[in-house]
């Protein structure tokens, strides 16, 4: 039986990129660079929101196998990471 953390985390991403390949073909389908620039955008706003969902739920599911130290550390690169792409 497969964990529902796992399912979850996984369901996430399976979203994630149905949106990425949806994303791409009307892409193709508009056949204009200024609309297809604007479909990239959004999948911009995407990309991040389950990045965070995912981690979450996988930190929620971890959370009590870490320690206190180990979790402030895996914040901290979270952190680091949203930091690097929410950053223009």
């Amino acid at each position: 039986m497969l964990n529902k953390i796992v399912l979850s985390m996984a369901t996430l991403r399976l979203i994630s990129g149905s949106l990425e390949i949806i994303a791409a073909i009307i892409m193709l389908r508009l056949n204009q660079i200024d609309k297809a620039l604007v479909v990239n955008s959004s999948l911009a706003l995407v990309g991040p929101i389950i990045l965070i969902s995912t981690t979450t739920i996988g930190l929620v599911g971890l959370s009590d196998k870490l320690s206190l130290d180990k979790f402030v550390w895996v914040l901290v690169g979270i952190t680091c990471l949203m930091i690097g792409i929410l950053k223009k």
